[in-house]
């Protein structure tokens, strides 16, 4: 299985390496014909909204994830600092090597992702150029690696994942986040925080995926743009809104997952790396979890 695996990925990235090093000829007579339909009436629905958010909202609106989330996060470690549980009880056994391998791969991809997709988002104050194109074709071997993890990752935790009656108790309470006090949480193994992320990366990811993919090939026709009765232009136009706000939200929920685990908990982040959690840490914040654990007599 592992082998297999290690096959697939190392095939993907391969193929991602000759698809960038492609001659972009091979598309050339569909980007003329493209090229010249760009200043026809039809071809224009969507150029004021996209040429406005391009210009005025979308660096500034990254801008301010990047500034406000981290500054909220570090707000609440200041004034509630961590969660800490015992670690001297009993180990329960949540995540075994291979799941924990992908998320790992996952952890992987977004640490490609995200800075070079930043990177093309803020390039003009970089200087453009072979940084920038650089980070272009890091970004494309990313996407392959995340489309490695993301697929096992669904199959995985899909079922684990679908919403429960816990998950609206939980977001009433914050998940317990907003209170220094030790309080059972209403949570399954997952919790809705972690559901959240979950659809976020796989859904929102699968999105990105589409509509990155659709930028890269630029105007290559693949009939996307007929079958929704766009130009091509307004179709890469449709794309590029779509990726950028997606990425928004998903950077937005990657620091917060990356707080959670590294610092709202303490230790948390170790049961991605031997595939145990402290069982007071599951007693309060997966109480359901925990006693259907009990009641299968586990722990």
């Amino acid at each position: 299985m592992m082998k297999k695996y290690w096959f697939v990925l190392i095939t993907s990235l391969l193929a991602a390496s000759i698809a960038s090093a492609a001659d972009s000829r091979i598309w050339g007579g569909m980007i003329l014909a493209n090229i010249l339909a760009y200043g026809q009436e039809h071809a224009t629905r969507l150029g004021p909204l996209f040429t406005t958010l391009q210009a005025f909202y979308f660096r500034k609106i990254f801008a301010g994830v990047l500034l406000c989330v981290p500054a909220a996060f570090l707000v609440h470690y200041l004034v509630l600092g961590q969660k800490v549980f015992s670690h001297d009880g009993e180990k329960i056994f949540v995540f075994s090597v291979f799941k924990r391998l992908v998320h790992w791969l996952a952890a992987l991809a977004f640490i490609i992702l995200i800075p070079t997709g930043l990177m093309m988002v803020f390039g003009r104050y970089l200087g453009g150029g072979t940084l920038v194109a650089t980070a272009r074709h890091l970004h494309g071997v990313g996407t392959v690696v995340f489309l490695v993890a993301v697929i096992p990752m669904f199959l995985f935790w899909v079922a684990e994942m679908l919403p429960t009656r816990d998950d609206m108790r939980w977001v009433l309470m914050a998940g317990g986040y907003l209170s220094r006090a030790k309080q059972e949480i209403p949570a399954g193994k997952f919790n809705a925080g972690q559901k959240m992320w979950f659809w976020m990366v796989t859904l929102g990811g699968s999105g990105m995926i589409a509509t990155g993919a659709a930028l890269y090939l630029q105007d290559f026709d693949y009939g996307a743009a007929s079958l929704l009765g766009l130009s091509q232009i307004d179709l890469l136009r449709f794309c590029a809104i779509v990726h950028n706000f997606l990425a928004m939200a998903i950077i937005a929920n990657f620091i917060t997952h990356v707080y959670m685990a590294l610092f709202a908990i303490k230790g948390v982040i170790s049961s991605m790396i031997t595939g145990y959690k402290e069982e007071e840490e599951v007693r309060f914040l997966h109480s359901s979890f925990y006693k259907k654990l009990k009641g299968q007599r586990q722990v």
